[in-house]
């Protein structure tokens, strides 16, 4: 096809699940343009896939100052357990100490309405069916036949992520050790609501909030092939409780397995993986949606630099050496999880002897800060404990009047927030591409499980949020960092 009669894009992602549209706003915000491409030919999501996001992506959501469209639909909740021992937030230094309950449907919805402001364009009722990639770019094909040229493709279609596996990335981990029916329904009879576990496994049901009836079943044998039906569904509850209770229909039924896999690699030349592409597991402690949204806000703004010529393309390989590690650990909590939620006496008494632990203050606080994402520290080099971590929302005096710091992200850019004598630090060679902000001195910084630690001068944050260096009196090592995560210095 003549190159003419290819629309261009300097970004195609795959996929306009909650993951992509996330990487699609942050590079949106960047002024990049970026387009999906997304098989449903609307928004709506069959069942309710996750019911909540977890404190730092609410955290992440507030630095792009939307985080009240999502508060405001969903409902504050101390939603963090692990092994079913509930982690308790709410004396966590953060204003969003609790989790949200928010149905994903509703989650995506108002993702998707944000993106649409953005003005990114989603080509809707087709998907990526291949790509080529080049040295300047990526060719892609679409199911409709219409064909996109981009300089970087980002899949973020899934666990069976056709992105993934036509660039060749290998996907090792864990088969299945067990699996699950999934369903909302509606009954005749009264259904024995709340959570049982016998020694293969864990089931449950409960009422939702439009009357249906939520029922998750452990099968008899691991089951990865066809889809379930009805009839699955009311063996599986006459097997488990005895009767069907008047099971009449199904509005959703699906299923989901243990199987526990992560993409060996990150990125293909001009290919990346994001979210549920990059890593499968249990959805036991509800980390999958929230893993890919952080994903998104890590890879978002390097990608931006990247393809704007800011930096250059090495700096795409710090996503795949902050991240990979981020979402290896998730994985190994979640097949632990799944080993916990079994009933035999021994399993018992390891989940006792866990939950003795997991009312003890400090194990209470590594745990919770671990499952909600407010503990991730990439490995930026020894220094300051600041370094590498997500920074503390803090009321600043600045000449503008009072700011938050999460203020100072809403558009995305880089941030020098200068808290000693105006002036003393040379940001003249990056003024273009970071934003300098004199404040006071805003007391005490605390951070999760740490607690306080001392106060800096100064601190380079980057688009995600999280600390790139901090100036303790000099401006040792700042033009280094600014280099290495803002491009090299400006001649001119």
């Amino acid at each position: 096809m003549h190159r003419d009669m290819i629309t261009q894009h300097a970004v195609v992602i795959a996929g306009g699940g909650p993951t992509g549209l996330m990487l699609a706003a942050e590079l949106a915000l960047a002024k990049v343009d970026v387009a999906i491409v997304e098989r449903r030919a609307s928004q709506d999501v069959a069942g309710s896939r996750s019911r909540g996001l977890h404190a730092r992506s609410l955290e992440v959501l507030d630095q792009r100052g939307v985080v009240e469209r999502f508060v405001s639909q969903g409902q504050p909740v101390q939603n963090v357990a692990f092994g079913q021992t509930p982690l308790d937030l709410s004396d966590f230094p953060t204003r969003h100490n609790h989790g949200l309950a928010l149905l994903q449907e509703r989650f995506e919805r108002i993702l998707a309405q944000w993106v649409e402001e953005l003005a990114v364009p989603i080509y809707r009722g087709c998907e990526v069916t291949g790509f080529a990639q080049d040295d300047t770019g990526v060719d892609v094909a679409l199911s409709d036949g219409r064909a996109l040229r981009a300089k970087y493709l980002v899949g973020c279609d899934g666990g069976r992520s056709l992105v993934r596996k036509a660039a060749g990335i290998e996907f090792p981990g864990w088969d299945a050790s067990i699996s699950y029916l999934i369903a909302e329904v509606e009954m005749t009879g009264a259904p024995a609501f709340g959570i049982r576990r016998d020694e293969k496994g864990t089931f449950a049901m409960g009422k939702q909030a439009d009357g249906s009836v939520g029922v998750v079943l452990r099968e008899e044998q691991v089951n990865t092939g066809e889809a379930p039906t009805l009839e699955t569904l009311r063996e599986g509850l006459v097997r488990l409780y005895g009767s069907d209770f008047g099971l009449r229909s199904a509005t959703y039924l699906s299923r989901f397995t243990d199987m526990t896999r992560q993409a060996a690699s990150y990125r293909d030349r001009r290919v990346l993986l994001a979210g549920d592409a990059a890593h499968v597991h249990s959805p036991m402690g509800g980390q999958g949606l929230n893993l890919g949204v952080q994903d998104a806000v890590n890879l978002g703004w390097k990608l931006a630099q990247v393809v704007r010529g800011v930096s250059p393309e090495s700096l795409l390989d710090t996503y795949q050496a902050e991240r990979h590690p981020v979402a290896a650990r998730a994985l190994r909590k979640t097949m632990a999880q799944t080993a916990l939620s079994r009933g035999d006496a021994r399993m018992d008494a390891v989940r006792e002897t866990l939950s003795e632990l997991l009312r003890m203050d400090e194990p209470r606080k590594q745990y919770a800060a671990m499952m909600s994402g407010l503990d991730v520290q990439y490995d930026l080099g020894a220094g300051h404990p600041l370094l590498g971590r997500r920074v503390p929302d803090l009321d600043l005096v600045t000449a503008d009047g009072p700011r938050r710091v999460f203020q100072l992200l809403h558009e995305a850019r880089p941030v020098l927030l200068d808290l000693g004598e105006p002036g003393s630090l040379d940001l003249a060679p990056w003024a273009d591409r970071v934003q300098r902000v004199s404040a006071r001195d805003p007391g005490e910084w605390v951070l999760p499980v740490l607690g306080v630690v001392p106060a800096p001068v100064a601190v380079l944050i980057r688009p995600d949020g999280h600390v790139a260096w901090v100036g303790e009196g000099t401006e040792q090592g700042l033009p280094e960092a600014l280099a290495r995560w803002f491009g090299p210095p400006s001649t001119t």
